[in-house]
């Protein structure tokens, strides 16, 4: 075989036309056994210029004849531009299909759950079912309710829908069968358009137990991040719980369409928020979205209180607002209950005297009941219910005297302000006419107006803590007396006691003369000799002189029984 012509590699490169005629007329070999680099046609070999020649500076290709022809500058750089737009074109086409996509699927989704939320049962029903397994409520027995309270038809009506229009607020003392009303009331539709939960001082935790009672996750599970989507911002909590509530509008007004009925949102134990600048920017958040959803008949909110603040701060604002007082039962009430109830899991029937006197120890309040009913000795569990309210008094509120060091002056003012209160409670009882404890009707806790209450204090800023740790409470009257039948009795024990009065006068008089001292203050004059004079003058804004004191020092008188 002929030998193979070699073109060194940098021969391309040049600009000089490669003669591959003469190379092989000094080869002496025939032109059809060369064999040429690859890319390089036998008949562009015999041209002048080579394959990597240039004629006229025009590039050279075949035409579909196999003569030469121009070759366009720019038609291979226009094909690559053209295809790599339509790549990134179609790439962003497919992204963007996707991502779109992705995020009408989540807000499907999420209106989807949110709506599930409210179908029948509740994960607070659940709860209450596992701890109900035990007969432990003298209200309940194989769904039976031992007392039939007046709130209950009324509250029935709110939770199933029937009553519309307005939202509400329950308030009452703890322990008066609030959260067990609407429970029961919840029960008896399954949970059905009802969501509940309970509030917190934190409104990060706040938003997160209204995000798990909706079944909303405020986009901490969207991922339009990978598909170059952004989601809601970070932000605040109340900016969550606004994105909450514009969701549960959307979920409202689908119900509504389909049953005509309002979505149900209770919110438990308001009082726990705190009365800050923060808590009370989230009530008026709720409220102005109750306001909202309740002329709307879209949701009706349910608030459970407590205290009385809450009132205070959803009064202002309040247009549909409708207020529920729940109070203590009454005597026939409390002592049916009692009866059924010790006969029902007990085996007797405690005779009447012994109800009566449990009813005068420790009255109407359901949580003291309760744990009377479950008790052998009810009488026993009476005086342990007193000693512990007792208790609680004297450890939040009781006084030093004058011994008191005045590093606590701040802590007595708070505690003898409790007591001077709870010592007017018992003058008024003492006065009244006619007697607080009625035989037949039950107890009439003596009662004082708020504004009366924070003149006797001569403070006006503590009276609603002592409504938050359960000493007095406020009612929706504005109504100021002892928390409880027992708190009333520790009042009338601790303020009987001998010396009392006394020892709360020494108290007072010592935080006055320590505010006295605080607002003292001394002059020393220093390097005075006999015979010098201090010279005082005092001025008026305009500096005029008003007043001009001189202080002279002088000796000592000389004892004339010295020799």
């Amino acid at each position: 075989m002929a030998d193979r012509v070699k073109f060194p590699i940098w021969r391309f490169f040049e600009r000089k036309p490669l003669d591959v005629t003469w190379s092989l007329r000094h080869q002496r070999l025939p032109s059809q056994a060369c064999t040429f680099p690859r890319g390089i046609h036998p008949r562009w070999a015999s041209t002048r210029n080579g394959p990597l020649g240039r004629q006229d500076g025009v590039d050279q290709e075949k035409d579909d004849n196999g003569g030469a022809r121009p070759k366009q500058p720019f038609k291979d750089t226009a094909y690559k531009m053209f295809e790599s737009a339509a790549t990134t074109f179609a790439s962003l086409f497919v992204l963007g299909i996707a991502g779109y996509g992705y995020h009408r699927y989540y807000k499907h989704l999420v209106l989807q759950k949110m709506e599930h939320a409210f179908q029948p049962g509740d994960p607070v029903l659940d709860i209450v079912a596992l701890s109900n397994q035990t007969p432990t409520n003298i209200l309940e027995e194989d769904e039976k309710h031992w007392v039939k309270r007046e709130e209950q038809a009324k509250i029935d009506e709110i939770v199933s829908g029937v009553m519309r229009g307005r939202y509400y607020l329950l308030q009452g003392e703890k322990g008066t069968g609030k959260s067990s009303m609407l429970l029961d009331a919840m029960g008896k539709i399954n949970g059905e358009g009802v969501s509940m939960f309970e509030a917190h001082a934190d409104l990060e935790i706040f938003r997160v137990r209204l995000g798990k009672a909706l079944d909303y996750e405020f986009h901490e599970d969207y991922i339009g991040s990978l598909f170059s989507i952004k989601g809601p911002r970070d932000t605040t909590a109340l900016l969550d719980i606004e994105r909450a509530f514009n969701k549960l509008e959307k979920v409202a007004l689908n119900r509504r369409k389909r049953t005509g009925k309002p979505l149900i949102l209770i919110i438990n134990s308001t009082h726990l928020l705190r009365d800050d600048e923060d808590g009370r920017d989230l009530l008026e958040l709720v409220q102005q979205r109750a306001e909202l959803w309740a002329a709307s008949n879209l949701v009706t909110v349910i608030f459970n209180s407590d205290d009385y603040w809450v009132y205070e701060r959803l009064k202002g604002l309040a247009t549909r607002l409708e207020v529920l007082p729940v109070l203590d039962l009454p005597k026939d009430q409390a002592i049916s209950a009692l009866t059924k109830y010790r006969v029902r899991y007990h085996g007797e029937k405690p005779e009447i005297h012994v109800l009566e006197q449990v009813y005068e120890q420790v009255g109407g309040r359901l949580s003291f009941l309760n744990r009377v009913a479950n008790a052998s000795d009810m009488l026993m569990e009476c005086e342990k219910i007193y000693a512990r309210e007792r208790n609680w008094l004297l450890t939040q509120t009781w006084i030093l005297g004058t011994e008191m060091d005045d590093d606590v002056m701040d802590q007595q003012k708070y505690c003898s302000a409790a007591m001077v209160l709870a010592k007017a409670l018992v003058d008024l009882e003492m006065e009244s006419d006619p007697p607080p404890y009625d035989p037949h009707k039950g107890h009439n806790l003596p009662e004082i107006p708020l504004h009366k209450a924070r003149q006797i204090m001569t403070r006006a800023d503590f009276i609603q803590s002592y409504d938050h740790i359960n000493i007095f409470t406020i009612d929706t009257r504005a109504m100021v007396r002892a928390d409880s039948v027992p708190m009333q009795r520790a009042f009338r024990e601790v303020c009987g006691e001998p010396g009392f009065d006394e020892f709360l006068q020494n108290t007072l008089d010592r935080i006055s003369a320590i505010e006295s001292l605080g607002r003292t203050r001394e002059i020393v004059a220093k390097d005075l000799v006999e015979g010098g004079k201090y010279q005082i003058l005092v001025k008026d804004k305009k500096g005029n002189v008003m007043q001009d004191l001189s202080v002279n020092l002088l000796s000592a008188p000389e004892d004339k029984g010295d020799p």
